[in-house]
């Protein structure tokens, strides 16, 4: 489906006090893969700032590019990836900035783009959205929620098995330090456990160390670094070894940072205690999509979600209300300071 706002009367330049939006009407913007919640948002928030809106559901590809005619902006999401000749075809429609709905930039090719005369910018959302949710996972894990509520569910109240682990006990190690590894961080003080860090550049007085002496020390492991070539598979099947025996890990940044095949493999021989991951390699395609009526096509999630101490979401870590706002609104703040001469994301 796609929607067409129609023309706006143009307004004079301001940057609203409360909102930051420069604006200088009306300016056109093309949101690609914007599902019903986005688009409300961003028709509100359009008129708001004199901007003339084209959203569509489809995602952006060589087929949907006439879509951006006319519109030197545009706005896409994470779900898909920007294929070289979509951004090919892009530039010689006339695009010339896109800005990303996601903090990561792993599903565009940033330095083609920028050769084919495209700027690529991302944006920043409320980072409490993905530590909120990775407390939640954190806490989960260590008192086997997952196997607690599988036995309710059919009407089995005898106590588990296992006994569940209290963070003020634990050792809890985090892999980059960014705004929502540092909200991690800040939400884990209140539970009195022990916090290591490391990150290639060190940005606070957290307890940073190195990433070897982290895995070996830590008793359970977050990752919250951006997705680069350096960064793919960081945590492979080396340093999987390195962690203490039933140590969990958790991953709510991007899939391809696990060795997936390793992570399977030390979770199957009981090394690793278990893993919550809201991410996962090959994604795309099975996530956001109903696989309700149709084979899941991912072996590898097929064997996560049958073991009793994973947890699988579909990289929903940062859907909230609030996030979402933040998305929609400095989507339109990059498009609107890049017609301006600035440079946002």
């Amino acid at each position: 489906m796609t929607y067409r706002e129609p023309a706006r009367t143009a307004v004079r330049r301001t940057r609203s006090p409360a909102s930051g939006f420069p604006s200088d009407g009306p300016t056109g913007i093309t949101i690609y893969g914007c599902g019903p919640d986005e688009a409300a948002l961003f028709r509100e928030m359009a008129h708001r700032c004199g901007v003339v809106p084209t959203i569509t559901e489809a995602a952006v590809s060589e087929a949907t590019v006439e879509l951006a005619s006319g519109n030197r902006c545009v706005s896409v999401g994470h779900k898909t990836p920007v294929t070289n000749p979509t951004l090919l075809a892009l530039s010689r429609a006339g695009v010339r900035y896109i800005s990303t709905r996601s903090i990561g930039y792993n599903h565009i090719d940033v330095d083609y783009a920028e050769s084919v005369g495209i700027a690529v910018g991302n944006v920043d959302y409320s980072p409490d959205s993905v530590a909120d949710y990775t407390l939640m996972l954190m806490l989960m894990l260590v008192r086997d929620a997952k196997s607690v509520i599988r036995r309710t569910d059919v009407h089995d109240y005898r106590l588990n098995d296992v006994r569940g682990k209290e963070l003020r006990d634990l050792t809890i190690g985090i892999i980059g330090t960014g705004r929502i590894g540092v909200a991690v961080m800040d939400r884990l003080r209140g539970f009195g456990c022990r916090v290591l860090a490391y990150d290639i550049r060190p940005r606070n007085s957290a307890d940073y160390v190195p990433l070897d002496e982290l895995l070996q020390l830590s008793d359970l492991v977050t990752l919250h670094t951006p997705l680069t070539a350096s960064t793919h598979h960081l945590l492979d099947r080396r340093r999987i070894a390195q962690l203490k025996h039933g140590a969990f890990v958790v991953n709510t940044g991007r899939g391809p940072l696990l060795d997936t095949d390793a992570l399977i493999a030390a979770l199957e021989s009981g090394a690793l205690g278990g893993a919550a991951l809201d991410v996962l390699e090959g994604e795309e395609g099975i996530f956001y999509t109903d696989c309700r009526t149709k084979p899941v096509e991912s072996e590898r999630l097929v064997r996560l979600q049958g073991m009793p101490n994973v947890l699988i979401s579909p990289h929903t870590a940062y859907y909230t209300d609030h996030a979402l706002s933040d998305t929609v609104e400095n989507s339109l703040i990059n498009c609107l300071s890049f017609e301006s001469g600035e440079r946002h994301g």
